[in-house]
C-alpha cells in the first residue's frame, strides 16, 4: 500500500501559480503528509501538435493514477476572463473514467489562482474550479476567516481558496499575505486528509 499523499494540480505560464503551489506543497508537508506537484500540457490550436512525454522543465504531467489515488487535492490555474485556463479544463474534461468509478468522492479539495489585475477574476475562476470537483463528489474546503492575513491582506487571498495579484505578465512576487494563505490551504488540506484517513 503507497502512502498517502495530496496532489497539487496546477496550470502555469509565467510562473506565478506554479510559485503559489509551491507554497501550498510547504503547508502539506508541514501537516506530515506528501504533496505531489503535477502540471497539465498546454493546448494547442493546431491539430498535429503533440506535448512531449515528459515537460523541459518543472513539474511532470498528471497520470491518471496520480488523480486516482490522491488522498486530497489541490487545484490551481491562472485566470482566463473570470474562469480556469483551457489546458486545465481539458485536462477535467478527460477524467470521465475518474467520475464512473466514483475514485475521487469524498476527498477533500481545495482551489487556488494568480490573476494580473486586483478584479481580474480571482474569486469567479475559484468558483467555477470547484464545479469539477463538485461533480467528482470532492469536499471543497476553502480558507476560515480565522486565518488572520485573510483580513489583512491588500493583494490575494479569499475565503473561496488561495488568490495572488501576479500584476502584468506575473512581475509581482507573491506577498507575505498570499504565502502564508497558500500554505494555510495546503495545511487545511493535508490535515483534513489525514483525519480522513485515520476514521476510515
Amino acid at each position: 500500500m503507497t502512502q498517502p499523499y495530496i496532489l497539487v494540480l496546477y496550470y502555469s505560464v509565467n510562473g506565478a501559480t506554479e510559485k503559489m503551489a509551491q507554497h501550498i506543497a510547504s503547508g502539506i508537508e508541514q501537516a506530515g503528509i506528501e504533496a505531489r506537484i503535477r502540471t497539465v500540457p498546454k493546448v494547442s490550436s493546431e491539430c498535429e501538435a503533440v506535448s512531449e512525454a515528459i515537460p523541459a522543465s518543472g513539474a511532470l504531467y498528471c497520470t491518471p493514477d496520480d488523480l486516482k489515488h490522491c488522498a486530497g487535492l489541490v487545484l490551481g490555474s491562472p485566470t482566463r476572463f473570470g474562469n480556469m485556463a483551457a489546458a486545465m479544463k481539458y485536462f477535467w474534461d478527460s477524467t470521465s473514467s475518474h467520475w464512473l468509478n466514483g475514485d475521487l468522492i469524498g476527498k477533500p479539495a481545495g482551489v487556488f489562482t494568480s490573476t494580473g489585475s486586483l478584479h481580474g477574476g480571482q474569486e469567479s475562476t475559484l468558483l467555477t474550479m470547484m464545479l469539477p470537483l463538485l461533480h467528482h463528489g470532492m469536499m471543497l474546503l476553502g480558507l476560515p476567516y480565522s486565518e488572520p492575513s485573510l483580513m489583512s491582506t491588500s493583494t490575494g487571498g479569499t475565503p473561496y481558496g488561495a488568490s495572488h495579484l501576479a500584476g502584468h505578465n506575473g512581475k509581482n512576487t507573491i506577498s507575505d499575505e498570499e504565502q502564508i494563505l497558500s500554505k494555510a490551504l495546503g495545511k487545511r488540506i493535508a490535515s483534513t486528509a489525514l483525519k480522513l484517513n485515520t476514521s476510515s
